[in-house]
């Protein structure tokens, strides 16, 4: 499907859109070299390191971790939210 010039596509229960980015010569060769010895596609590198630098994986092990259902769990975030606000 394309969207204004970019192509989307479902991959598994996450939807990935295809886009450019300018990455130096040397950090495209080594993310290749190390796609291809972990036996994994480059764009599963680039997520990784992505969600790596963003702290989003240590989001979602929190996540998994925490005994709240959402509800409880937005329940409270907005709970210090509002909290913090006050200060």
């Amino acid at each position: 499907m394309a969207l204004g010039g970019h192509f989307s596509v479902k991959m598994g229960f996450m939807t990935r859109r295809k886009t450019t980015v300018y990455v130096r010569e040397d950090l495209l060769r080594a993310a290749k070299v190390a796609a291809a010895r972990m036996g994994r596609k480059e764009y599963e590198v680039f997520e990784e390191a992505l969600e790596r630098y963003l702290g989003l994986q240590l989001l979602d092990r929190v996540g998994r971790r925490a005994r709240l259902s959402e509800a409880k769990a937005l329940e409270r975030a907005y709970r210090a939210l509002h909290a913090a606000r006050r200060r």
